[in-house]
């Protein structure tokens, strides 16, 4: 699906959106969501469900009675009703699964100042709504300089034209509140437009502007993520991974959102584990956990004063000794549970390996190329010498 502006030019590149074929992070198909009820026809005597879906730049959707009863599908691009004058988007979603969608962001069906779809765009509709983005990006660009010039703390990282492009929309980032009054009078007077400022987070900015993640794919927060939970360095500890930031943080600077999506795994799996602290008090002496394999469930042990000699034992050998110690027993030596783990590891590791054809020997490939070659060659001296000799 993409707009209709997404048309070849002379170059070969898209016009349009000028992403030059990325349109995965611009507007064409960002958080695009499938209408698997398409296909389904209504029952007899029910009318279709009259709100659609409409998306604007960078995935802002915003949801539109269709009181005027137009024929929408996917992929139209409309004229919506605005605080003033109108804004233009393109139809994502319509059907019965935009009443699933209003009600899972809690958008009221029955709201009576509910805005409205005016019209499908018309051909001036779209010249305008195009010219308006072309000045999107040069508007940034000098309203950064603005800024600077004025000492605010504060970067401007998105401009949106309404549809009519009567209004800019500006969005920005600070870490504290910001006195941009001044600036919004600059603004008027060189954009001699009406000025709109919004504050996002440093993770909706991200989502807005799209990007590359660590795992080199389009970050999850501009295609599919919608929800931003909270995320701490606890995430990081119990799935064990290294607490260093520039690893646990993603482009938008704070810590990582995929860091939550694996945890409810890790704690399921750590349920039975005995606290990292906690020393075993064995015939031989204290001991203290080096390391955890959480899916393995194995624990690695080193007595006080011989920190270079570690033990493995499972999670239930663990839980066996803690709980002689509870009852003020030791517990036998980590030697001898070791041993006893070796031999579990010993019995359920018997594999028969199937010689495969010509993967027997690890010296095949050893044999000097030289030796052929000369071999070869003297092959080809003895068919040579009876023709020689005639």
């Amino acid at each position: 699906m993409a707009c209709n502006s997404c048309t070849t030019g002379k170059d070969g590149q898209p016009k349009g959106c000028k992403s030059n074929g990325t349109c995965g992070t611009d507007s064409c198909n960002k958080l695009t969501v499938f209408d698997w009820l398409s296909n389904m026809s209504l029952p007899n005597g029910e009318k279709p469900f009259d709100w659609v879906e409409v998306r604007f730049k960078n995935g802002r959707k915003v949801y539109y009675k269709n009181s005027e009863n137009l024929t929408l599908s996917i992929g139209d691009v409309v004229a919506t009703q605005a605080q003033s004058g109108h804004d233009v988007g393109m139809v994502t979603l319509t059907g019965e699964l935009v009443r699933i969608q209003m009600k899972r962001k809690n958008v009221s069906i029955d709201d009576p100042e509910a805005q409205k779809i005016y019209r499908k765009a018309s051909q001036k509709d779209i010249d305008i709504w195009s010219t308006a983005r072309d000045k999107e990006e040069p508007m940034k660009v000098r309203a950064r300089q603005f800024a600077i010039t004025l000492k605010l703390q504060m970067k401007i990282s998105d401009i949106e034209f309404q549809g009519d492009g009567s209004k800019a929309t500006f969005y920005y980032t600070a870490e504290d509140r910001v006195d941009f009054r001044e600036l919004i009078k600059v603004f008027a007077k060189e954009f001699r437009t009406r000025i709109e400022m919004k504050q996002v987070g440093f993770r909706q900015e991200a989502a807005r502007l799209g990007g590359i993640g660590s795992c080199g794919r389009e970050l999850c927060c501009s295609t599919w993520l919608t929800d931003f939970r909270s995320v701490s360095t606890s995430a990081a500890r119990y799935q064990q991974l290294s607490l260093n930031p520039q690893k646990l943080a993603g482009q938008c600077g704070k810590l990582k959102c995929c860091l939550n999506y694996e945890l409810e795994t890790y704690l399921d799996a750590l349920k039975d584990f005995p606290k990292s602290d906690v020393k075993l008090i064995t015939e031989k002496g204290k001991a203290v956990c080096q390391k955890t394999d959480i899916f393995n469930r194995h624990l690695w042990f080193a007595y006080e004063g011989e920190w270079m000699n570690w033990y493995k034992l499972t999670v239930d050998q663990a839980n066996e000794i803690i709980a002689l110690n509870t009852q003020n027993k030791k517990g036998q030596s980590l030697e001898d549970y070791a041993e006893d783990l070796k031999e579990d590891l010993k019995e359920d590791t018997k594999v028969e390996f199937e010689n495969v054809v010509g993967q027997d020997s690890l010296t095949r490939f050893d044999s000097p190329k030289g030796n052929n070659k000369r071999k070869n060659n003297r092959n080809r001296n003895k068919r040579k010498s009876p023709n020689n000799a005639k």
